[in-house]
């Protein structure tokens, strides 16, 4: 893939390309040894939930095997909210020439955990307690495919955390919706 020229940036799209380039390069250029696509435990001793993710925008932690699978990457994250990208592929769409919901869910999924997994001291962990997806509008081949999930925290408490997501087109457009609890669990002594 080549970078978009500069006088484009101001289109969403060639933006958000811009930005995918840019964590793929870095990926490709630190990459680092691991066990199959996933951080060891030493690269992630003593990382904070941010340390970690900001350290696979950086490309110095693998992307999990689940964003290869799905064709989607984490261009974006800060304190209480993560960004995924994607373009569903023809292995993404379901029989009705359409992409599955399941892709938007996986996506949604990813962007809401990965928000509450920003906050996260070392050590800590979660699990999602409960998640609903609502998809409002299909992505279809003769539509731009590429979409952002935008998750953030909405709540982080001691024990529990909520976040929400949208599914958005480069022009706005609102594909699906989702939010989640997350049970919190403190670090083991």
């Amino acid at each position: 893939m080549s970078t978009p020229s500069t006088e484009n940036l101001a289109d969403p799209l060639h933006q958000w390309l811009a930005d995918e380039e840019a964590v793929r390069q870095r990926q490709r250029a630190n990459a680092q040894p691991t066990m199959g696509g996933i951080a060891t435990p030493d690269q992630l001793a003593g990382l904070s939930g941010l340390e970690t993710l900001q350290a696979m925008v950086a490309g110095k932690l693998p992307a999990p095997p689940m964003a290869h699978t799905m064709d989607y990457l984490l261009v974006e994250v800060g304190p209480g909210h993560a960004v995924f990208q994607g373009e569903p592929l023809h292995h993404h769409y379901n029989p009705m020439g359409t992409v599955h919901g399941g892709w938007f869910a996986t996506l949604l999924d990813s962007a809401l955990g990965c928000a509450v997994h920003t906050t996260m001291q070392p050590g800590e962990g979660y699990t999602t307690l409960e998640v609903k997806f609502n998809l409002v509008k299909a992505l279809k081949a003769e539509k731009p495919l590429r979409v952002r999930a935008i998750g953030r925290v909405r709540h982080r408490g001691r024990q529990t955390a909520t976040a929400e997501a949208d599914l958005v087109g480069p022009d706005g457009t609102l594909y699906a919706h989702a939010s989640t609890t997350c049970l919190v669990m403190a670090p083991r002594a």
